[in-house]
């Protein structure tokens, strides 16, 4: 069974960049000013406690370690809405 994730980079207070469906079994939040770091590593943000997530951690940790969540974040950093 694959888990729905939603992504949500934190512009400022109420301003946020989302991907992913509404009501998704996983959310992940990380400040921009964190993801938009030359070195961003999620797993190293989340062990630092600058991303966080909500949901299941197993979803959590298969999202990072495959690489889909540095490249969505990525794109939402790098996104103009």
């Amino acid at each position: 069974m694959s888990s729905t994730v939603q992504y949500r980079v934190q512009i400022s207070k109420g301003n946020e960049r989302v991907s992913g469906p509404d009501g998704a079994d996983l959310v992940i939040t990380v400040p921009i000013k964190v993801a938009n770091d030359v070195d961003f590593d999620p797993t190293v943000a989340f062990m630092r406690g600058q991303l966080k997530a909500v949901g299941s951690t197993g979803a959590l940790f298969e999202e990072l370690s495959s690489g889909e969540a540095v490249a969505t974040i990525k794109e939402l950093v790098e996104s103009e809405s």
